[in-house]
């Protein structure tokens, strides 16, 4: 008996460290710049947009095709950075479940 009780200490603590480790990347900031910093993208830990600022250069009225592409291309720059810094916080937790 006294075995499951360490077991479901452990559990519990790992869970409050896994929620402390969430709560850090929901509070880091994750950008990403492209072209220069033309478009320049700022996400939360938890995927979600802050900022985005777009330079006047990037703004061609004959081309809007191009500003498409360069946020999309900041976007899933940041997009990476957020799911790199996230696999590397919180993959130890799943590694101990296993």
């Amino acid at each position: 008996m006294g075995n499951m009780q360490g077991m479901m200490k452990q559990m519990k603590k790992m869970q409050q460290e896994m929620e402390a480790s969430q709560a850090e990347l929901n509070a880091t900031d994750f950008s990403a710049s492209v072209a220069n910093d033309l478009v320049t993208v700022t996400f939360t830990g938890d995927k979600k947009l802050k900022d985005i600022q777009i330079k006047p250069e990037a703004m061609d009225p004959d081309d809007p095709d191009m500003l498409q592409d360069l946020i999309i291309e900041a976007v899933n720059e940041a997009m990476t950075k957020v799911d790199a810094a996230t696999q590397s916080k919180m993959g130890k937790y799943a590694k101990g479940l296993m």
